[in-house]
């Protein structure tokens, strides 16, 4: 693997006792998920020096003490420099990709924004995806009470509900009822003492390993969602709310990034995830786009639509912001750069 080599990074978040670690460490013991860095955030005082860890064929980076998308953020990043060089200059067994995993306290936009916005590590990793685990016995009742548990699973590309085998099946069933309403276009596995197949839960995202991009149309999965005015569900989260926005004709590429700058700007905070496939006017096919709060991914031309709609598609996963208000933004933007 060369110096210039740029790793996919997958991030597993989920709540405090959610399986985390036992997914991972099932994971890493798969032949299909061979050869992975993996930077650990864990509480309490460890060992670690930026020491590589070694465990069979992984390399496992110990963080100090403390949130990795904030109070270590600047340890993470040095942690995934160290990977970085020392893996060019044959310090340690090469690697093809690094999961980090978080506390389950985390706020993971935080993550996300180091991982994207600094030069530092964007030029080195991509985010290939978020996977979420949710507890198959505890899941409601963390959702219930814990905001930290609702964003986790509302950013998540994949969702892994957990100690399937301990729950009751109708448990499993209305708690997989709720997180397909808060986050209806992410896939849905159920995991019995961490067993999962890497090949579905690592390369999520639109991103992939060796310069791949993921089908646009079931990364996108907007058929999922509920279309803007369309009546409102009864929700077990009612500040949070899931729908797709369209647009029937080609749009300006200029005036559509600042439709979605001048939204980021005002209501970064209360959009939790927003996906997109763009129609723009010269393009032979879309442009995708994706963001977590405030973070904007670079955007990613695609070669060609993965169906025959050619309509703009957004969807969004927003806390506390009217719908309507979304809408009405990006209607000014188009409408306005059409009318020009």
């Amino acid at each position: 693997m060369t110096a210039t080599s740029v790793t996919p990074v997958t991030l597993l978040t989920g709540f405090l006792g959610s399986g985390k670690t036992t997914l991972l460490n099932r994971l890493l013991a798969h032949p299909a998920a061979g050869d992975c860095a993996v930077i650990v955030n864990e509480f309490g005082p460890i060992a670690i020096d930026h020491a590589l860890v070694r465990t069979a064929s992984e390399n496992v980076v110990l963080l100090p003490s403390g949130c990795v998308c904030c109070q270590v953020a600047g340890d993470l990043v040095q942690a995934m420099r160290d990977l970085y060089f020392k893996r060019a200059a044959g310090e340690i067994p090469a690697f093809r990709r690094a999961i980090v995993e978080t506390t389950g306290l985390a706020d993971p936009s935080p993550l996300v924004r180091t991982l994207i916005e600094l030069p530092l590590v964007a030029a080195r990793y991509s985010l290939s995806g978020i996977v979420t685990t949710v507890d198959g016995q505890h899941g409601m009742a963390s959702l219930d009470r814990h905001p930290e548990a609702v964003k986790q699973a509302a950013v998540a590309d994949r969702l892994v509900i957990t100690k399937a085998d301990l729950a009751p099946a109708g448990e499993l069933d209305a708690l997989e009822a709720r997180l397909a309403a808060l986050n209806p276009g992410a896939p849905r596995l159920r995991s019995s003492r961490g067993d999962a197949d890497p090949e579905r839960l690592l390369d999520t995202g639109l991103h992939r390993g060796a310069g791949r991009i993921a089908e646009a149309g079931s990364w996108l999965n907007a058929g999922a969602y509920r279309r803007v005015g369309a009546p409102m569900p009864a929700a077990h989260d009612p500040r949070v709310s899931a729908f797709a926005w369209y647009a029937g004709r080609p749009v300006d590429w200029p005036a559509f990034e600042d439709a979605l700058a001048t939204l980021l700007e005002i209501a970064g905070e209360r959009i939790l995830r927003l996906k997109g496939l763009v129609n723009v006017a010269g393009e032979p096919g879309p442009v995708a786009v994706h963001a977590v709060q405030h973070t904007l991914y670079p955007p990613a031309r695609l070669p060609a639509w993965p169906d025959a709609d050619r309509r703009t598609r957004l969807v969004f996963i927003v806390r506390d912001l009217e719908e309507s208000f979304v809408a009405q933004t990006l209607d000014s933007f188009v409408l306005a750069s059409a009318e020009r």
